[in-house]
């Protein structure tokens, strides 16, 4: 036998991704699991029911259609409920209510804002722009996607991506609020709607199912942390961004952060069907519903 070749100077050689890193064995085997929770397994009585209608649209038209239907039909139910939000907001008034915090927050801010750190948070607030947050979802869908395989995260990535861009869109032209005025800005202005906040919205969105997917393959729970954290603060930051700089009032970055978790969990509990019907091709729904969680 040859000898191996000798590790590259200065570190050792990449390690290389196994088959069983990839491909539809590589999501049973590792993405059924996160520590201990098992992904599909369904205690409550709605999420048994979503399991079995989910098993028949699988069974007729394969997991990965049956996960692209699941999808558009919850995006159809956050977007309602998007509505019904917008209608609930758009009923307070600029001076009752929720909204009544709007001006002495952002008045707060203007009494602090200083220039060197507005043009600071301009480019920080532009990675979650129709620029920067898109070329962000691109990679992370190529790289995932490439890396293990599977059309799964390129289809839960440009999911979440999609529906949070049309449930931005419908609120703004549902609700159509004025921004901040525009002496209260900073430039470069933005002029569309100002309900909901779009960067923010869309950056819990897109980081929280980049960050969902990478959990799914970290055994250790410290990892899964600081990658929750690490999500959880950039979306904090980008709503917060988008207060400071005088482009949305601070309920409309709270109304984004909120439908955009929605989205999120609608996108997550799709996968976690998904995940079901794959497994169901191996194991029973029936016999694992009474068997314990697998191993990892």
């Amino acid at each position: 036998m040859e000898p191996s070749a000798p590790p590259p100077p200065g570190g050792s050689r990449p390690r290389r991704i196994s088959a069983a890193e990839q491909g539809p064995e590589a999501e049973r085997r590792q993405d059924t699991t996160v520590g201990l929770v098992e992904l599909t397994r369904w205690r409550t009585p709605i999420g048994r029911a979503l399991a079995g209608v989910a098993h028949r649209i699988g069974a007729l038209l394969g997991p990965h259609a049956a996960l692209v239907l699941v999808l558009v039909i919850g995006l159809a139910v956050t977007t309602a409920l998007g509505f019904l939000a917008a209608e609930v907001y758009d009923a307070v008034t600029d001076r009752d209510g929720v909204a009544g915090v709007d001006r002495p927050v952002l008045d707060a801010i203007l009494a602090v804002r200083d220039p060197a750190t507005a043009v600071v948070v301009t480019h920080f607030t532009d990675l979650a722009g129709t620029v920067g947050m898109p070329l962000i979802a691109i990679g992370a869908l190529l790289v995932l996607g490439i890396r293990r395989r599977s059309w799964t995260p390129p289809i839960l990535i440009v999911a979440a991506g999609a529906g949070s861009l049309l449930m931005t869109v419908a609120g703004k032209l549902v609700v159509g609020r004025d921004r901040p005025p525009l002496a209260d800005a900073v430039p470069p202005y933005e002029l569309s709607a100002s309900f909901p906040s779009g960067h923010t919205l869309n950056a819990v969105a897109i980081l929280g199912i980049v960050a969902y997917l990478l959990i799914l393959r970290r055994h250790h729970a410290w990892s899964r942390a600081a990658i929750i954290v690490g999500a959880v603060v950039a979306t904090v930051l980008v709503a917060a961004s988008r207060v400071y700089l005088g482009h949305h009032w601070v309920t409309d970055v709270v109304a984004g952060w909120l439908l955009g978790a929605a989205w999120l969990a609608m996108v997550i509990t799709a996968h976690r069907l998904y995940l079901t019907l794959r497994a169901d091709r191996v194991e029973p729904l029936t016999e694992r519903a009474s068997g314990p969680p697998p191993s990892r």
